[in-house]
C-alpha cells in the first residue's frame, strides 16, 4: 500500500505536473487534489486528472470546512497560491484576498497537517527576498543581459553563483513575498511545535509546456506563447527597456525530484528545512535572449522598449541552489534549452492556449 498524497491547487500548473509525476513514478500511491478551480484553464487539467484516476475535491483552502471534508493524507504538498508580485495592487485583486488566499489558506492546510500528523511540502518563492537588497547586487552589461559583476563586493548572501538562503529577507519583499514568507515561518513553527515534517521550498521560475500564458504564471512561457501567437507586440519594462532583465529557469519534473526525496524522509533531522531550488546559473535567460531564441524559431516580432518602471520589478535574480544539492542530492537536469523546446512545441501544437488560459 503506497502513501496517500494530497496536492493543494492540483489543477495548476505546478500542481497539476506534480500530481502527474506522482502518479507515473508510485503507481500504489493515491493521489488526491483539492483546486477552487479560479484559474482560467484549470478544468483542463481537472479533466487530464480525473482521466487518470485522480480524485479532486472542488474546494478551497480559504474555507477550513472544505479541508475537514477530505480524507487523512501521509503528505500535503501545498501548491494553492496566488502567483503574482503584483497581487492585491491594483487590477490584481485586493490585499485581503491576496492574504487570505496566500496565508490563511496556509493555516488552514497546517490545522489539517496537525490534525492528521501529515508531512507538509510548502512551496514558496524566490520573491522572498528584499528587493533593495536584489537591486544593490552589482551588475555589468553583458551585450544582451546583465551579469554578476565578480570585481564588485556584493551584498551578504550572493555571489555570482546566485542568492542562497542567507541572502536578506527584510522588506520590502511585495505584499506577496510577505504572505509567502509568513507561511513558511507559520509552517516551520507548526511543524515544530505539534510534530510532523515540513520542507520549504523557495522555487525560482517554472515552466514547462502546458504552463498558463499569462506574465503572472511565468515568464517563459507567456513570452513564448506571445511570440508564437504574433497576436500583440511584447514590451521590455524597466531597467532602460533593454530586455537585459534576468531569471532562472526550472522544469516542474526536476522540483518533482525533490519532493519524491522530501516525502521519503519521514522525521525531522539535521537537514535544513528551507532551501533553494532552481535551475541555478546554467538555466539564466534575459528577456532579450528569450526574444533571441523565439525569433530563431518563429521569425522577428515587435518588441517595444519601454521606460515603465515597475515597483517590484529586479534586474537580476539567479538562486543559487547548491544547499539542496549537498542536502539531498539533487540538481536539475532539465536544461532551459529543453524547456524552452518543450513549450514551443506545445504552443504550436495548441493555438487555442493563449485565448484559453491567458490573454488573447
Amino acid at each position: 500500500m503506497g502513501r496517500r498524497v494530497l496536492v493543494t491547487g492540483i489543477c495548476g500548473f505546478v500542481g497539476h505536473a506534480l500530481a502527474e509525476f506522482l502518479i507515473e513514478s508510485n503507481p500504489t500511491d493515491d493521489v488526491i487534489g483539492i483546486d477552487n478551480l479560479s484559474r482560467r484553464g484549470g478544468w483542463v487539467n481537472l479533466d487530464r486528472l480525473r482521466h487518470r484516476g485522480v480524485t479532486i475535491h472542488h474546494g478551497d483552502v480559504r474555507c477550513q470546512s472544505d479541508l475537514d471534508a477530505l480524507p487523512s493524507c501521509d503528505w500535503v504538498i501545498d501548491a494553492a497560491a496566488n502567483t503574482t508580485v503584483l497581487a492585491g495592487l491594483d487590477g490584481h485583486g485586493s490585499p485581503r484576498g491576496l492574504v487570505e488566499n496566500n496565508l490563511l489558506g496556509t493555516v488552514n492546510v497546517l490545522e489539517y497537517c496537525r490534525r492528521w500528523k501529515a508531512g507538509l511540502i510548502l512551496l514558496s518563492t524566490s520573491r522572498v527576498y528584499s528587493i533593495v537588497a536584489l537591486r544593490k547586487v552589482p551588475l555589468i552589461d553583458a551585450g544582451n543581459a546583465f551579469a554578476f559583476d565578480r570585481d564588485a563586493i556584493p551584498p551578504h548572501g550572493v555571489s555570482e553563483l546566485g542568492i542562497d538562503e542567507t541572502f536578506s529577507t527584510s522588506a520590502p519583499i511585495s505584499l506577496y513575498g510577505a504572505t509567502k514568507l509568513a507561511s513558511e515561518q507559520l509552517a516551520l513553527e507548526y511543524g515544530a511545535t505539534f510534530d510532523f515534517p515540513v520542507w520549504v521550498n523557495r522555487c525560482g521560475v517554472l515552466a514547462g509546456k502546458g504552463q498558463f500564458a499569462r506574465a503572472d504564471q511565468g515568464i517563459f512561457a507567456y513570452w513564448l506563447h506571445q511570440w508564437q501567437a504574433m497576436q500583440c507586440p511584447l514590451r521590455y519594462l524597466s531597467f532602460g527597456g533593454r530586455g537585459f532583465q534576468v531569471r532562472d529557469c526550472l522544469h516542474p519534473h526536476d522540483l518533482a525530484t525533490l519532493v519524491e526525496l522530501q516525502m521519503r524522509s519521514h522525521m525531522i533531522d539535521e537537514r535544513p528545512q528551507v532551501i533553494n531550488v532552481s535551475g541555478g546559473t546554467d538555466s539564466a535567460r534575459s528577456l532579450r535572449q528569450l526574444s533571441q531564441w523565439c525569433e530563431n524559431r518563429w521569425g522577428s516580432h515587435s518588441v517595444i522598449a519601454s521606460d515603465e518602471t515597475r515597483q517590484f520589478d529586479i534586474p537580476w535574480l539567479i538562486l543559487n541552489s547548491q544547499l539542496a544539492e549537498r542536502v539531498w542530492n539533487w540538481s536539475p537536469q532539465i536544461g532551459t534549452d529543453e524547456i524552452l523546446a518543450e513549450i514551443a512545441a506545445f504552443a504550436e501544437i495548441h493555438p487555442e492556449w493563449l485565448s484559453l488560459t491567458g490573454s488573447s
